[in-house]
């Protein structure tokens, strides 16, 4: 790598700085935990939306799709092909629930529908997953810094954590928000310039490049292998990672708790379909990206697949373009971190701290324990990945594997909440430990690809808790009314409307522009079909 330079570093000082005083700015307007937790329900919608793009879009994405793409083929973009179908299940199901209850955290769902002890499970799952899983961002991004800038592994983890630990601090869900929009932009804009440039450099016109790998199978987009230890078909991402990423937009606090945030239900909504229109543009950039670095290199290997971004953006020479990519890294690092921070903040806070140990402080109380539990939680989160340093990075990997046990037990736990009669909270605690072990021999006796731990591990929880709540509890005689009919027999009941401004706010009801989101799913393979026949 050629040496950062004072023009760079300029860039990513300006970049930092800037996060720290919309932190410091946004400090003024909260005086209560709530207002910490949800920003007062005041953030625009669309604001919220780019929001829940940029904490997904960590820098594994944009430096480990390329690469991904780089060693495979556009194949892998099966994996993102399924939001549309995600957010149409979130709003429909999740949301509303959530939403109609005005409480910050969403596992408070768990105790009204099953009992305490579930609402604790659930929490204690989320905790211990989300930071493990922010750790392991929060390492690997600064090893891409290190890369980049030469600043050691270590100090860059430390600089990235506290900059993104005051901020988060200072200015809770709201500040959270708006560095994510800064974040997300300084984001797409470092992969527009380098997708740009990349097409200039090719040694063919596109067009014929990419004729060039057609050859190669580079530019297969849909793969309908049935081969289940295939981690990228058209099957894993259409049905086992549609389950996956339901859990993970529809019952993680992380991704929930800023569409709380929004001024009301039919915003909330708006906010999340942002994301279901979106992410299939922005992911296959990245895709893409990889099958241009595949032309442009010839197919070389590469010690390290994810610096192939890096390597490039260093010798092709464009004044503070390092400086860019240094800070796009950082952005999307950081707008998983902050959103972490929160959310295991609002967890600790409301599902643990008000509920048993000070349940009736103050609202200036609870935000000064909120802000002393961002701290802890930021010192959680350090500590692993500064132990991450000193290993051989084998962590990684068997870390997303572990991220996806959690998900079944998630998925069921949600799942039997909305729709089952006869679940009861014994046996439902019983079929996620049960479901845990399954996932657990499947991972290590077999072949199967992690995207169906997710599948796997809801349908063993799912048989396992209701015939062991038959058996130790019976037959209920009514639905609770925290699932979807019982929920429809407390409107009727109660003569709620089943609308907001022509949004549904009773779950199960679907929002005609939902249908789209279906639309626009079958429109987004039909292209993909059309460009891999194309070439």
């Amino acid at each position: 790598m050629s040496e950062f330079g004072g023009f760079n570093w300029t860039i990513l000082a300006t970049y930092l700085g800037a996060n720290l005083y919309l932190g410091f700015a946004l400090s003024k307007k909260v005086e209560t935990a709530q207002d910490f937790f949800l920003g007062r329900r005041s953030m625009p919608w669309w604001a919220i939306g780019i929001s829940v793009i940029a904490t997904y879009v960590s820098a594994l994405s944009f430096l480990g799709g390329p690469a991904w793409v780089y060693s495979e083929s556009l194949a892998v973009i099966a994996i993102h092909l399924n939001y549309p179908l995600v957010i149409f299940l979130v709003i429909t199901y999740f949301l509303p629930f959530f939403y109609n209850s005005g409480v910050p955290s969403i596992y408070e769902y768990q105790e009204r529908r099953f009992g305490p002890s579930s609402r604790c499970v659930m929490s204690g799952i989320f905790m211990v997953s989300q930071a493990l899983t922010s750790a392991a961002i929060l390492y690997a991004t600064a090893l891409v810094v290190e890369f980049i800038t030469g600043v050691n592994v270590n100090v860059s983890i430390l600089i990235v954590g506290v900059i993104a630990l005051i901020y988060t601090m200072l200015g809770g869900i709201a500040a959270v928000i708006w560095t994510d929009v800064i974040q997300a932009s300084v984001l797409l804009l470092g992969a527009a310039i380098i997708t740009v440039a990349l097409i200039g450099e090719l040694p063919q016109p596109l067009q014929e490049t990419l004729a060039t790998l057609a050859a190669s199978g580079k530019t297969t987009t849909l793969d309908f292998s049935l081969d289940v230890t295939k981690e990228a078909t058209v099957w894993s991402g259409v049905i086992a990672m549609t389950l996956f990423h339901t859990t993970v937009y529809g019952a993680n606090q992380m991704m929930v708790q800023r569409t709380l945030a929004a001024k009301s239900i039919g915003d909330a909504k708006k906010s999340f379909l942002m994301m279901g229109f979106a992410a299939f543009f922005i992911y296959f950039l990245f895709m893409f990206l990889g099958v241009l670095f595949y032309a442009y290199y010839g197919g070389r290997e590469f010690e390290n697949g994810n610096t192939i971004i890096l390597e490039f953006a260093s010798t092709y020479g464009l004044p503070g373009l390092m400086g860019v990519l240094a800070a796009a890294v950082i952005a999307a690092s950081m707008s998983s971190l902050d959103s972490s921070l929160n959310s295991l903040s609002t967890v600790t806070t409301v599902d643990f701290y008000e509920r048993f140990l000070r349940p009736s402080e103050s609202p200036e109380h609870y935000l000064k324990a909120s802000r002393l539990f961002t701290v802890l939680w930021a010192v959680a989160i350090v500590l692993p990945a500064l132990l991450y340093a000193r290993s051989e990075g084998s962590i990684l990997q068997t870390l997303s594997q572990v991220g996806s046990y959690f998900v079944g037990a998630k998925l069921s736990m949600f799942g039997l909440g909305f729709f089952s009669k006869h679940a009861t909270e014994k046996g439902v605690l019983i079929g996620v430990a049960v479901g845990f072990a399954v996932i657990w021999l499947v991972a290590t006796e077999t072949d199967i690809a992690w995207p169906w731990y997710c599948l796997i591990g809801g349908v063993v929880n799912v048989a396992v808790s209701l015939a062991a709540s038959l058996v130790l509890d019976g037959r209920q005689a009514e639905h609770s009314p925290y699932t979807i009919r019982g929920q429809r027999r407390h409107f009727e009941a109660n003569g709620l409307a089943h609308q907001e401004d022509g949004w549904y706010k009773l779950p199960g009801r679907v929002d005609p522009v939902s249908y789209l989101l279906l639309v626009f799913f079958a429109a987004t393979v039909a292209a993909l079909w059309w460009f891999q026949s194309w070439f």
